[in-house]
Order: structure tokens, then sequence, then C-alpha cells
């Protein structure tokens, strides 16, 4: 379909040839069809006028002196990616045009030159330029479409994932007030799950795993009977038994909230141990997540300097010189060192100390 005059008008083409006679007789031509012409009788000075100014079509000889048409396709590409570029060649570099192609020009053609075979080349390349832009812009819009859905998704869950730790944390606060032993516990242990995390050079978004865990991980004790939970002595076996279904009713009451991600993971495993005596599944060693590693001896770390009824508090020093002796049974030995960095260099990122005890 021929080009309309406005069409012709709005094109600019660049005639690149050390020629002289074949630049000013196509130029000529085209002219007169109504194209905007300039030329360049080198590649390097096809490059200037590139740089200084839009071209549509670039119409490129392949043998040159210095730069050829060849080596010049990529270079005036990226000074004008928008550009439909048509190879003019003996018939002998047949061949190099074919080359020419794969590296980004739209069609070549053989000289001696037809005019009406050039005017027709040069409607092909144009129609096929305005496709390559509309295609563009429609990947733009798609891809607008999808980070502008995708951003939304995301506040979506956010705001799903703000209400549920929320009610949560509601949920947990409610019943370690009725404990002074476990009162702020979900949140002390969660402060220092996610300083322990930071120790060891962990990213962003495990250290916010790690944090949100420790403040979520106990909600399972809102299942444990409230004597054996405020029992002041030791536990029977029984009672032990019952209070470990703790991780059971957690994950029970989390597993539908699937857009925590890797968050149950650490929360089913804060109750294993290093060489697989914890609980629920006894996994051993890295066969538990490192989440659940960490949120184990933030665990262990608050349980004994908060102390129980029938246990004294240890002071963090000494706290830090008894879990040395459970290192390779309870605790990882790497999770067990950023444990006690954190400690000795007093590093807890918003570290809430555990609520005195009444008298």
């Amino acid at each position: 379909m021929p080009l309309r005059e406005d069409e012709r008008r709005a094109t600019r083409v660049l005639i690149v040839d050390d020629e002289e006679a074949i630049c000013n007789a196509l130029r000529r031509f085209l002219t007169i069809r109504g194209f905007q012409v300039e030329t360049a009788m080198s590649a390097a000075a096809a490059l200037d006028q590139l740089g200084r100014q839009p071209f549509t079509i670039m119409l490129s000889d392949i043998r040159m002196p210095g730069m050829s048409g060849l080596e010049l396709v990529p270079h005036a590409l990226q000074a004008c990616p928008d550009l439909a570029i048509v190879m003019l060649t003996a018939v002998s570099d047949a061949a190099t045009a074919t080359d020419a192609l794969g590296s980004g020009a739209m069609d070549y053609l053989t000289k001696p030159l037809d005019l009406p075979d050039l005017e027709h080349a040069i409607e092909k390349v144009r129609r096929k330029r305005e496709l390559m832009l509309h295609q563009r812009q429609v990947d733009q819009l798609v891809r607008d479409e999808v980070a502008s859905r995708t951003a939304e998704l995301e506040r979506e869950q956010e705001a799903l994932r703000t209400l549920t730790v929320t009610v949560t944390e509601t949920l947990i606060n409610a019943m370690e007030a009725k404990d002074r032993y476990l009162r702020g516990r979900s949140h002390r242990v969660g402060e220092l799950a996610a300083s322990i995390a930071h120790e060891m050079g962990l990213s962003e978004d495990t250290i916010e795993a790690v944090r949100l865990a420790g403040r979520l991980m106990d909600i399972g004790r809102i299942g444990i009977r409230e004597e054996v939970l405020s029992k002041p002595g030791k536990l029977t076996p029984d009672e032990y038994t019952h209070v470990r279904g703790h991780v059971r009713v957690s994950m029970e009451i989390l597993a539908p909230l699937k857009h925590l991600g890797v968050v149950l993971d650490y929360i089913h495993d804060h109750h294993e141990h290093y060489d697989g005596a914890g609980y629920p599944r006894g996994l051993t060693g890295e066969a538990i997540s490192l989440g659940g590693r960490i949120l184990c001896a933030a665990d262990a770390f608050d349980a004994v300097t908060v102390g129980r009824a029938h246990q004294k508090p240890l002071s963090p020093d000494r706290a830090i010189a008894y879990l040395e002796q459970h290192v390779r049974t309870l605790l990882d030995p790497f999770v067990y060192e950023a444990l006690r960095a954190v400690v000795s260099r007093g590093k807890s990122l918003r570290f809430i100390p555990p609520v005195p005890a009444a008298r």
C-alpha cells in the first residue's frame, strides 16, 4: 500500500554512500517523491547526523572506506533505536547483506538500483517500523498494566498480612497477660530473633520474616489448658505432651494464611533441636529451617533470662554460658555464635527487656 503524501513528508531518510553521484541521484529521486532526505558519504558522517537529529530510514552502502555499512548498523541503532535500515549492496555482497539483516537491518537492495524498487522498499520498511513501534507501545502498556496490577495485589496482600498480624497479636497479648512470665514474650523473642538474623548477615526479607514468626509462634498456646499453662511446678509427662501440641495448634490456626510464606515454616520448626531431639517432627541440623533454628535460640535465651515460678532467671552473661552447654544438641553452633555476639555487644534490635516479676 503506497504511502500517503503526509506520511512521505514525515519520513526522514538518510542516504549513506561514499559515491557522491549515487548520493545525489537518490536524494533527487526521493525528494521529488516527497521524502525529507539528507546524505552522508561515510559511516562517521552518518553517525554524526544520527546524533544530531532523528531519522526514520537509513539507506546504507555496505562497502565503504573506514567503517563498513555492516559495522555501521549496530552503531546507528544505538544512536537511533527506532531507525529502519536498508542496505545497498552489489550482487556479490548478498551474503554480507544477509548478515546485516541479522544485526538489525530490515531489508537490502542490490545495485544497480531500480528506483521504483527503492521506493517500494522504503514504503515496506516504513510500515514494518510502524508495526514495530506499535508492538513496542503495546508491550509497554502490558508491562505497565502488569506492574500496576502487581502493585495493587501487593498492597492487598500487605493489608491482609497486617490485619492477620494485628488479630493474632491481639490474641497472643490477651493470653500472655494472664501470666507474668509470658507477658511481652512474643515481642521479645521476635526482636531478639531478628537481631540474630541481622548479625548473621541475612537479607532484610529474612530478618522481617524471622521477626514476624517470633511474634506469632505462640498463638497455639491458646489451646493449652489454663491449669497447665499457669502450673507453678514441673509438668507431668502427660502435661508436657499436651504443651507440645501447641505447635500443631499454631499451624492449624495459621496454615490457611499462605501469604505468610516462610514464616509458617519458621513457626513449625521453632521447637526442633539441632540433634533431632525436638518436636514436632524430630528434624536435625540443616533440615530445620534457618528461621526455626534462630527462633529456637531466641526462645531458649528468653526462657532462661525471664525464669519461671520454679526457676530463677539468669543474667544475660550467665544465660549465654548456660546455653553454650547446649550447642549442637539444642542449638545450631553458628546461630549460637550470633546470639552471643548480639547479647555481648548489646546489639539486639529494639530489644524489649522482660517484664519484672511482681513482688
